[in-house]
């Protein structure tokens, strides 16, 4: 079981939504106080970082009439930003920005109550791959010798990374299984908190995102391993996929963006339209390539497809990791 591109792109659309009738409604609405732009995660995490871009950009071509209001709700693997829209009494000025958490932790934490379904899909703008680091001064610069390395210290060998169920912990469950590795694992609040502690060694290894190593990977802090793609990414081509070492699996984390349950149809089609005008933007297609995402389009009826999808497989992910 694993998450390829293959499964999100056979869940795409051929071209990019098409803008008129949403337009048409969207021009009977318009925000009216700054919208509550929330982050699934905490600070310097991709999420945050995409989101903290998506808000750049729409400053830069005064896209919106009030502002994008970027929020971090991190807590709890994404269950405080979770029940934040939830529980809303303004669902027309609440929208989020979301990864695979969005599908884990209603599924580890049946006691929040959220019905992931009751959300407003608003747009998948990319998948995000995994990456293996580790520190310059390890002295590893091989799978072989990082298993060699993790092998010997008999369950000693410390991992970071968002918090078991969460998409990391999902990565390095199936790598541990496939190398008979036995690690520590250490949760944190967000990726940037995890990439920024690899890089002050205070853990010996991550799986994170390439946009949130990426200042460490350029300052030479952190090394690139292995990558959890399902072919070598164009910014990291001399970094092997775990499929090339002979073990059938790849992982991509959703960027996407949702609305709260109870949005309004007039609101939903405003912020489908901006956020197609964003995504058709030279800088947003720039920053995919910047950050080693790929492109991605669904409409809201394919993203509510795919959300019923991507529940049912990570239902079998975490069996896994549980079991």
């Amino acid at each position: 079981m694993s998450i390829t591109k293959r499964v999100f792109l056979t869940m795409s659309c051929a071209g990019l939504l098409a803008t008129t009738p949403m337009a048409a409604l969207a021009q009977d609405w318009q925000p009216r106080r700054p919208i509550d732009f929330v982050i699934m995660a905490g600070p310097g995490g991709g999420a945050d970082q995409i989101a903290r871009f998506i808000q750049s950009v729409a400053e830069r071509y005064d896209l919106t009439n009030r502002p994008l209001v970027p929020n971090n709700q991190g807590g709890g693997s994404g269950a405080e930003a979770l029940l934040h829209l939830n529980n809303t009494s303004d669902p027309d000025h609440t929208i989020l920005v979301t990864l695979n958490s969005f599908f884990t932790t209603p599924l580890r934490q049946a006691n929040l109550g959220i019905d992931i379904q009751t959300f407003t899909p608003i747009a998948m703008m990319g998948v995000d791959p995994f990456i293996l680091w580790v520190h310059r001064d390890s002295g590893i610069t091989t799978m072989d010798q990082f298993v060699e390395q993790a092998r010997s210290m008999n369950g000693e060998y410390v991992m970071g990374g968002t918090g078991t169920g969460q998409e990391d912990s999902i990565v390095i469950a199936f790598m541990a299984s496939a190398y008979d590795l036995e690690v520590t694992y250490i949760p944190y609040d967000g990726g940037g908190a995890v990439a920024r502690d690899l890089a002050g060694q205070q853990v010996m290894a991550t799986v994170n995102n390439p946009s949130e190593a990426k200042g460490f990977f350029e300052s030479g802090d952190v090394v690139p391993l292995l990558a959890f793609s399902d072919e070598r990414m164009p910014g990291f081509p001399d970094v092997p996929t775990l499929r090339e070492l002979g073990h059938d699996f790849s992982y991509y984390n959703q960027r996407a963006v949702v609305g709260a349950p109870g949005m309004s149809d007039e609101a939903a089609a405003y912020y489908q339209t901006l956020f197609t005008q964003i995504y058709e933007t030279e800088e947003w297609q720039a920053y995919l390539e910047s950050e080693s995402m790929s492109p991605l389009w669904m409409d809201a009826e394919e993203q509510r497809r795919y959300w019923e999808t991507q529940v049912e497989t990570h239902r079998a992910l975490l069996a896994q990791l549980d079991g």
